[in-house]
């Protein structure tokens, strides 16, 4: 190791990466430590106490709206999300790496959805349900039928909401997936077919096993999208809201630190998502190891 002394450009450097970084994490850790306060404490500093008490009062689940029901929705729907953007991006990646008819158009239509605002395309969906409703209200007028009158609205979190979100996290799961397959020797594939594997085991014991990581990827991208988004869902719901949405709207209603604690719950949430996914990550890698 060299023993000159470092140039004054490199502590500059360092500075401000350290700045950049208290910005970036500076208000996730303030809400952190303030969702500890007293029960006298308030909404800033200096801390009145340190206590969990309103972590049980959110846990108790008192306040103006039902914490753990919108929580439960996000939960849920975040899950689904992550099931269908997994599946839907590894098999979009098999074909687009075969290549088809209309593939480039396909793409440019897939991934267009990021360069439009949020709040459009919660807008967009949003009336579009709305239309459905209406055309399937004048049906219901013309034929009689009691089923359509008194079928409400198909708007909802698993219709409009869940396609709002799949048009948030499907493309970035189509992007890591063309990544990969960029780079996936077919050379396995062939050596699979040549000791007599089908379709169906080479694509379960040959490319899903070596993708693994990858999938676990685009599965930590689907959930922690779809469990943080406001704008796309905001329009598309439905009548009964997100977690994001309560914890919007109990930013205008709520004066205690309880809604620093359900932040602090929500980035726990997200944050052992992640650290999951790396530790899927890690077990697939040593169990690959151990079978090398």
């Amino acid at each position: 190791m060299s023993d000159r002394p470092r140039p004054w450009s490199f502590y500059l450097l360092a500075a401000f990466f350290a700045l950049f970084v208290l910005f970036l994490y500076g208000p996730t850790l303030a809400i952190l430590v303030l969702s500890f306060q007293g029960p006298q404490g308030g909404l800033t500093f200096p801390m009145n106490g340190v206590s969990t008490h309103w972590f049980a009062r959110l846990w108790a689940g008192g306040g103006v709206v039902d914490i753990w029901a919108a929580f439960g929705r996000s939960l849920r729907l975040g899950l689904a999300v992550m099931l269908l953007t997994v599946v839907i991006a590894f098999f979009a990646g098999l074909a687009f790496r075969k290549g088809f008819a209309g593939a480039r158009g396909l793409f440019v239509l897939a991934i267009a959805s990021l360069i439009v605002p949020s709040i459009v395309i919660s807008l967009g969906i949003g009336l579009e349900f709305r239309l459905i409703d209406d055309g399937l209200k004048v049906l219901a007028a013309a034929t009689g039928w009691g089923f359509l009158q008194d079928h409400g609205t198909l708007m909802g979190l698993w219709t409009s909401a869940l396609g709002a979100h799949l048009t948030w996290t499907l493309p970035f799961g189509l992007l890591i997936m063309f990544a990969v397959f960029n780079r996936f020797d077919p050379a396995y594939e062939e050596a699979a077919r040549d000791l007599g594997a089908s379709g169906a085991q080479t694509l379960r014991h040959v490319v899903v096993p070596i993708l693994a990581p990858s999938l676990v990827g685009v599965a930590l991208f689907g959930f922690t999208l779809s469990f943080d988004e406001l704008a796309r869902t905001s329009q598309a719901v439905g009548s009964r809201n997100t977690l994001p949405l309560e914890l919007q709207g109990l930013t205008t209603t709520v004066t205690t630190p309880e809604i620093y604690a359900l932040g602090t719950l929500t980035t726990a949430v997200s944050a052992s998502v992640i650290l999951l996914a790396l530790l899927a990550v890690l077990l697939v890698r040593r169990r690959r190891a151990s079978e090398a």
